[in-house]
């Protein structure tokens, strides 16, 4: 036994089907199956929930949460390598594993799954954070997801649950916070994976608040963020020059000194100059 089912060791299932993890798709793959199944036990009880999963690979994560007792997981995987080794697991799990080969960028997840859904996934490097900005603003709040239990490099991590002040502070901390509760549940050594990467990896679980922390245009929101990082070294009447003719009154009005920096600034303050911009627009 493999220790999690009745189905071969990773190792023998990469070996059988000739995987190696590619770089250019931020390819990664975890072999322990007692680990994948302590990140799978993160995402909480999943019994009566769906699950969606990004980029599987071989599928050590999506074994792990089968044996957890999801009632269903949907498995998106663009390398068409790897789905001879999913099938295999879903021949194990009848009924409860679809696989979906294609972008997780371009598929929409709420047209194979049934709520509450979560999301538990170790994202591939090169389209971690653009997925997660996306299910952190969608127009409408409650989300479709109840919560992620995502994989990143620690670096990335840390910014998600960093606080104003610091230096990992920065778009992802206000996205994420604005809207979740955040916290690192895992961290992991390069060396847990095949290749070894060259950094650490952390795991990060996210809970969706039942309505955003302070009232704010999740657009308006994400656009003057990001500005506001994208120079971060520079005041905020300098970073945010071209947003508005009257930026420097809107950040007056929304509590902020024009001379202070994003770094500074807090989420609930960020919110107030969203609202005060899209005021303004209007």
């Amino acid at each position: 036994m493999a220790g999690i089912d009745n189905l071969p060791p990773l190792r023998d299932v990469i070996a059988t089907h000739g995987l190696s993890a590619r770089k250019s798709l931020g390819q990664n793959f975890l072999l322990d199956l007692n680990l994948t199944a302590k990140i799978a036990r993160q995402a909480g009880d999943l019994t009566e929930t769906d699950v969606l999963e990004i980029g599987p690979g071989p599928g050590g994560l999506t074994r792990g949460l089968l044996a957890e007792g999801a009632r269903k997981v949907l498995a998106i995987e663009k390398d068409h390598r790897c789905l001879p080794a999913l099938a295999e697991i879903a021949a194990a799990y009848p009924g409860r594993l679809e696989v979906i080969e294609g972008d997780a960028l371009e598929i929409n997840p709420l047209e194979h799954l049934t709520p509450p859904i979560r999301i538990a996934a170790n994202l591939p490097y090169n389209v971690g954070t653009e997925l997660l900005v996306r299910w952190l603003t969608p127009k409408e709040w409650p989300p479709f997801w109840s919560s992620m239990t995502l994989m990143f490099q620690r670096e990335v991590a840390e910014r998600i649950v960093a606080t104003p002040g610091s230096k990992a502070y920065g778009r992802l901390a206000v996205l994420s916070q604005w809207r979740s509760d955040a916290r690192i549940a895992i961290s992991l050594p390069p060396g847990a994976f095949t290749p070894p990467p060259k950094v650490s990896s952390a795991v990060v679980h996210l809970t969706a608040l039942p309505a955003p922390r302070y009232e704010a245009d999740a657009k308006t929101l994400e656009y003057v963020v990001a500005k506001a990082f994208n120079q971060r070294r520079k005041m905020l009447r300098a970073a945010l020059k071209g947003v508005h003719p009257d930026i420097e009154d809107l950040l007056t009005r929304a509590g902020i000194s024009p001379t202070e920096r994003a770094e500074q600034v807090s989420l609930e303050q960020f919110c107030a100059l969203a609202r005060a911009l899209k005021d303004a627009r209007a």
